[in-house]
């Protein structure tokens, strides 16, 4: 089985933490969840996990309108 490499899953924890205040832990990601992220650039590979399970991003203004 492929491994997540180290130096992409913390950049994807820190992307996940600036977006959603969590990293792939607390979403209860396994390496199997990961590896379907993991040929995209951490910073997408984030995004896309948040818009993929409808998380609320905590970087932007929430109360704003969405369009």
């Amino acid at each position: 089985m492929n491994q997540v490499p180290a130096d992409w899953l913390r950049e994807f924890d820190a992307a996940m933490r600036r977006f959603y205040l969590i990293d792939h832990e607390m979403a209860g990601m396994e390496e199997a969840d990961l590896l379907l992220y993991a040929d995209l650039p951490p910073e997408e590979a984030a995004l896309g996990y948040g818009e993929d399970y409808d998380l609320q991003r905590m970087d932007t203004d929430w109360l704003a309108p969405m369009k």
